[in-house]
């Protein structure tokens, strides 16, 4: 099963390797990470997924909650949250066939962020079944180059202790 953990940290250097070190000494595999400060400077949110059973999980949490900088962890993928990706993608674009890219690119409701005479970035965001769609879809023109951020997630409404 996949899990979404949701961890506000302390800002401070060091926070991103104690943490993953932590993970991979205890043969905890993360399946995408994404780190970034909130709305206060000193805080952090990190957001993990990994795929366990519910013991994983609670095993998870647990070496989580132990370290001194973490300040509160939550599974955010068993409550009604939104989740997003990043992807920047390069794709060849010939001349006859950059209409067809560009046409696919509105579809997916994405972004040309760059254009260069044999090629097009793209930026996608959403989903991750949307990406890897988008993916196969342009596959064909030829992907030049690729990158995707980890996934990022937020619980929908407010919070109940008003945070």
């Amino acid at each position: 099963m996949r899990h979404v953990l949701s961890a506000l940290v302390q800002n401070v250097p060091g926070v991103l390797s104690h943490i993953s070190g932590m993970l991979a000494s205890r043969g905890y595999n993360i399946d995408s990470l994404a780190v970034g400060e909130t709305e206060n400077p000193h805080l952090s949110r990190m957001t993990f997924v990994v795929v366990g059973d519910d013991s994983v999980l609670e095993q998870v949490r647990k070496q989580l909650e132990k370290i001194v900088t973490v300040v509160r962890v939550d599974d955010i993928s068993s409550q009604d949250h939104v989740e997003r990706d990043l992807m920047l993608i390069k794709v060849q674009a010939a001349p006859g066939r950059r209409s067809e890219i560009l046409e696919l690119t509105h579809i997916f409701r994405g972004l040309v962020v760059d254009v260069a005479p044999e090629m097009v970035m793209i930026e996608i965001s959403g989903r991750e079944q949307k990406i890897e769609a988008f993916i196969e879809m342009v596959r064909p023109f030829g992907i030049v180059e690729l990158v995707r951020t980890g996934r990022i997630a937020m619980l929908r409404g407010a919070r109940e202790n008003g945070q």
